[in-house]
Formats: structure tokens, C-alpha cells, sequence
């Protein structure tokens, strides 16, 4: 039978921030196991050390085995359950055969020192992950924590949130904390993007009471509130439409949508707000769109893959979606709804919005010829407009909403 393995948390004070019992059960071990820096702190352990890096599901199996006839410890940073190397040995070792001894966590000592409360706080970790889809992702929230890296330190965090706007935010980094090297500022975002910092820091963004309040978008923004072309419009999937679309994609976190003919990118930017933590490609074969479209992304603080390039010849490259919505085709639909379908998730959706009746029926042969029954959702729009002193209304041309649901295996 499997011993407990302890994981014990530690600060960047190492061995002196820790009780003298957790220091006791170390001295006991067997096998001590962490981080380089983590092993560091205990230089006078004579027994088997063990770093923690490379094929670690391999190195953490090999503990289990080990930890049948030995005395194993593992050395992790902070709260080893937050964004730590615990959830690995859940995984692997099961928590029946682990006992875990937590330390204060970077979150806690950063706004310890900054001196505010962190119950509201949204957290992310950004440690070997993307930026992209930050920005929607925190837009709107009083405070934010984010984990660093060396690729997304506070330099690039701050470039990267100047670039949407953002500075309605203040900056605090706080570097090795807890540790003699201890370093904490509160900056501009303005003045962090010009610095450097340490590797090893935390960041909380919080909003400053003296900025305004920022403009906040709710579903159904007005269409004319977006960048497009003019005098031509229509490019644009008109608000209603574009809501009804976006309840037939029912978007869920993690999904990855394709919108196709994105034009000046509403249906992309109001998915990405509505489900921020979906993953978007908006393509679009014209030029003078692509501008409106990354013009439209920095207004509405949303980040997303715009790609130019005319569907299907430029799908190939992309993740299989679980969404494809097609606002535009360009007289290609069922080349792209061929594609389409053949890379669409299981369970995956089509959205088809049809002006004309023959984009209507090239839409319903395509699927009838592949055996599905589609949805069909007719939107007839008239909104209210001023005549004389009375109030009349004006029709907006009728689409048809075709929905198909990729059932099979």
C-alpha cells in the first residue's frame, strides 16, 4: 500500500517560513522533491532529491511507487492547490495517497501589501498560456489577478491592455514576494509598459476611483455604434438578427467559432463579449473590412484571430470548429458548408443567414443531400421611424436563419 506523499507549500523565505513540523517531516523524508530553486533552501538534506521538471507524469509515477517503502515530500510553491503542481498529483498519485500543507499564496501576500480585500477578485493565470481573449475577459471587473510568466510579464500585460484601452486600470507588482528580495510597486499602465520587473511576480489590476466609468456594452449593441463602411451599409448583421443568431449558436466556454464573411465584425465581437472564454476566427476576404474589424476590436475590447482571406481556401489551417456561422459566401456556400461540415465537431452547429430565397434553397439542398433537416427561423424587422409629427415604421429586409446540428458520428 501507497504512503502519504506530503506536499508541503513554501514562500521565497524557504525554510524559515515554514513550522518547525513541516521542517521535521523534511528531515525525515526519504526522498525530497521539487523545483531547483524550491530544493535550494535545503542544502544540508543528504538524502535523495529529486527535480521536478521534464516528463513530470513519469517522474510523479515513479513516486507513487516509491512512496510504498519510502518517506516522500514534495516541495511546491505557496498554495501547491492554486495554480500549483498539486492538481498534477491528484491526477496521477489520487488524493487518498496525499496529504497537502498549504502556504500563503502569492495572491494572498500581493493584496496583503497592497492592502485591500481579494473575495471579488477575477484570477487568471497566464503562465505558459495566450494573452489572446484577455480583453473580454476582464473588461467590466473592479479587480483582477493575474500569474505571470517571462513571455507575459507586467511589460507585455500593460502593452497589451493599453492597446484596448485599458487605462482606466492602475498596476501592482509585487516581486518575490515574502522573500529578502521582496519588491512591490503600483504603477499607470502607462508607466509599466516601460519598465522591467523581475521574473518572479504577481500582477493585480484594480480600477482607479478617480477615471470615469467606461463605456459597458450589452447584447444587442446598436448597429450603428460599429465601424463599417459608408455610404454602403449592410455589411453589418443587423442587431436582432445578430442575436437570434448568436442564442441558435448556444456558444459554450471553450468552444471554437468560425464566422464566415465576418464583414465589420459584429457577430464576432458580440460572441466573443457573450462568451468570452470562446476561442473566435473572423474571416473576411476584404480588405477595407479588416481595418473596420480591428478598428471595432479595440473599441469594444475584444480579442480575437481576424484572418483575411476568402472561405474555404483559407479554413485549412484553423482548429475544427464546434460553431461555423456564415454571414457571406461570395457565391462559394457549398464549398464552404462542404468543408465545413466534414471538419464540424460532434454535436458542432451550422448557422446559415439567408438573404435570398436562392441562398435559402442552395442552403436546404446542401443539407437535405446530407440527410439533416435543418432549422429554419424567418426574421421579419420593422423598426420605428418618424413621420411628420406621427410615428411610422420601416422595414428591414426579411433573413432566414438556417440552423443544423451535426448529430453523427
Amino acid at each position: 500500500m501507497i504512503g502519504k506523499i506530503k506536499i508541503i507549500g513554501i514562500g521565497n523565505d524557504g525554510e524559515n517560513g515554514i513550522f518547525p513540523h513541516y521542517r521535521k517531516w523534511i528531515d525525515e523524508a526519504d526522498i525530497l522533491v521539487g523545483g531547483e530553486r524550491h530544493l535550494s533552501y535545503f542544502p544540508h538534506f543528504q538524502k535523495e532529491k529529486w527535480v521536478l521538471k521534464g516528463d513530470l507524469p513519469f517522474i510523479l509515477h515513479r513516486l507513487k511507487e516509491e512512496a510504498i517503502n519510502k518517506k516522500v515530500v514534495v516541495l511546491a510553491s505557496g498554495d501547491p492547490l492554486f495554480y500549483g503542481i498539486a492538481r498534477l498529483f491528484l491526477d496521477i498519485v489520487g488524493s487518498e495517497n496525499l496529504s497537502i500543507y498549504p502556504h500563503l499564496s502569492s495572491l494572498q501576500l500581493a493584496f496583503a501589501r497592497l492592502g485591500d480585500t481579494w473575495q471579488d477578485t477575477y484570477i487568471e493565470s497566464l503562465h505558459g498560456r495566450s494573452l489572446a481573449g484577455l480583453a473580454q475577459r476582464i473588461d467590466g471587473k473592479a479587480k483582477i489577478a493575474l500569474l505571470t510568466d517571462t513571455v507575459h510579464s507586467p511589460t507585455a500585460i500593460a502593452k497589451y491592455l493599453l492597446n484596448y484601452g485599458f487605462d482606466e486600470y492602475e498596476m501592482f507588482i509585487g516581486e518575490y514576494l515574502g522573500g529578502k528580495n521582496e519588491r512591490v510597486y503600483l504603477l499607470s499602465l502607462e508607466e509599466a509598459a516601460v519598465q522591467t520587473f523581475a521574473p518572479l511576480n504577481i500582477v493585480i489590476l484594480r480600477k482607479r476611483k478617480e477615471i470615469p466609468a467606461v463605456q459597458s456594452w450589452n447584447l444587442g449593441i446598436e448597429d450603428e455604434e460599429f465601424y463599417q463602411k459608408k455610404p454602403k451599409k449592410g455589411l453589418i448583421t443587423k442587431k436582432e438578427v445578430r442575436v437570434l443568431s448568436l442564442v441558435e449558436m448556444k456558444l459554450r466556454s471553450g468552444d471554437i467559432l468560425w464566422d464566415i464573411g465576418a464583414g465589420s465584425g459584429s457577430v464576432s465581437i458580440e460572441a466573443s463579449k457573450y462568451q468570452p472564454n470562446a476561442t473566435v476566427y473572423a474571416i473576411e476576404k476584404d480588405i477595407e473590412n479588416i481595418d473596420f474589424i480591428k478598428k471595432n476590436m479595440k473599441k469594444f475590447r475584444t480579442d480575437f484571430t481576424v484572418i483575411h482571406g476568402e472561405a474555404p481556401d483559407c479554413l485549412n489551417d484553423l482548429p475544427d470548429p464546434d460553431v461555423i456561422f456564415v454571414g457571406g459566401s461570395n457565391g462559394r456556400l457549398e464549398e464552404i458548408l462542404q468543408l465545413g461540415c466534414h471538419r464540424l465537431k460532434q454535436n458542432g452547429r451550422v448557422i446559415v443567414n439567408a438573404i435570398t430565397m436562392e441562398t435559402l434553397m442552395d442552403t436546404l439542398h446542401f443539407f437535405e443531400n446530407k440527410g439533416c433537416s435543418p432549422k429554419i427561423t424567418l426574421v421579419q424587422i420593422a423598426r420605428s421611424k418618424p413621420i411628420v409629427n406621427k410615428t411610422g415604421f420601416e422595414s428591414l429586409n426579411p433573413i432566414y436563419i438556417v440552423t443544423a446540428t451535426n448529430s453523427k458520428g
